[in-house]
């Protein structure tokens, strides 16, 4: 077994052939000191934002600020669903699912711009409560002032049909995620045995009831399939430590990378095939992110969308 140093070692060598070459494309990023919030762009042009070199909070506000704020995407008196990864019993130093510093942080951006509240669950994989717990994830979202909600109560869920499903034709859906003004997709970034990946699109199978279909049917057809009913108001991705082997749930912090990364986007398309090349991957070799693309529920070609870069360094 490799020792501390010896992983720190080959953990860093493995970071840089990663994360190296598509950051110089992604984000061979301005430095920033102090938010700068540019002017907005087409409609019809998706816009991503890539920020390193930060602490989990500050990147968050800095992406913000190159989107115009939180009030641009929280009013006052609106409701928030903040749907961050909780799916495994996993402390927040295995990567297994968004670290709790930015849940309760973008929990109190929400509150500050005067959500009338915000609610933060999953529908976990392991035992919800231990998850929940264990994860840090409980604690950070009641300590700044979230309602923490059980994703394992059925009777919370609601059978809708999926408008333009290909596969995925009715869903019982979390009554936070219909009901909600804004829907905040929070994800973590990480490798994923069964598809490649997970990042945002993949992080939306914990607002249905029956996970087992999506696994049992098409998996990636059903993950796009969900964006037609309704894609998340804003995606924020945890990408600071992101887990790039033994995924999804991982074996040990030697399974991650220090990449001190997130983005953010309105397009969760193009926030996944941006992940895709932070971990090495070619967007169109994912398949829900190709399909995706196809159903045009958002682009994975990232060479037309308009890349806000950003490092605090």
């Amino acid at each position: 077994m490799n020792t501390r140093r010896e992983f720190l070692k080959t953990g860093l060598a493995f970071g840089a052939a990663v994360s190296l070459a598509p950051w110089s494309r992604l984000a061979a990023a301005t430095t920033a000191t102090t938010p700068v919030a540019p002017a907005p762009a087409a409609p019809a042009r998706s816009v991503l934002v890539a920020v390193r070199d930060g602490s989990r909070s500050a990147m968050a506000d800095q992406a913000f600020a190159a989107l115009g704020g939180v009030g641009a995407w929280v009013k006052p008196g609106q409701t928030v669903c903040l749907k961050p990864n909780i799916g495994w019993d996993a402390p927040p130093e295995r990567g297994a699912n968004t670290h709790p510093e930015l849940v309760g942080h973008l929990v109190r951006l929400c509150l500050g711009a005067g959500a009338k509240s915000v609610s933060v669950f999953d529908n976990t994989c392991d035992q919800w409560q231990l998850t929940y717990e264990h994860s840090g994830i409980e604690k950070a979202a009641r300590d700044a002032g979230a309602h923490v909600v059980n994703g394992k109560d059925q009777s919370l869920y609601r059978e809708v049909e999926i408008p333009g499903g290909v596969k995925l034709k009715r869903a019982l859906v979390h009554s936070l995620v219909l009901d909600s003004d804004v829907l905040l997709n929070v994800p973590v970034l990480k490798h994923h045995s069964g598809t490649g990946m997970t990042a945002a699109m993949k992080n939306l199978m914990g607002v249905v009831w029956d996970r087992k279909f999506y696994h049992q049917t098409d998996l990636h057809q059903i993950i796009a399939d969900f964006l037609t009913l309704r894609k998340p108001t804003l995606n924020i991705l945890d990408a600071y430590h992101p887990m790039v082997r033994h995924g999804p749930r991982g074996k040990s912090a030697d399974d991650l990378v220090e990449m001190r990364t997130l983005l953010a986007s309105a397009d969760p398309v193009a926030l996944d095939a941006a992940a895709a090349k932070l971990l090495g991957l070619e967007p169109a070799k994912v398949a829900y992110i190709k399909i995706a693309d196809a159903m045009k529920l958002g682009t994975m070609d990232l060479s037309q969308v308009e890349i806000r870069r950003f490092s605090l360094a």
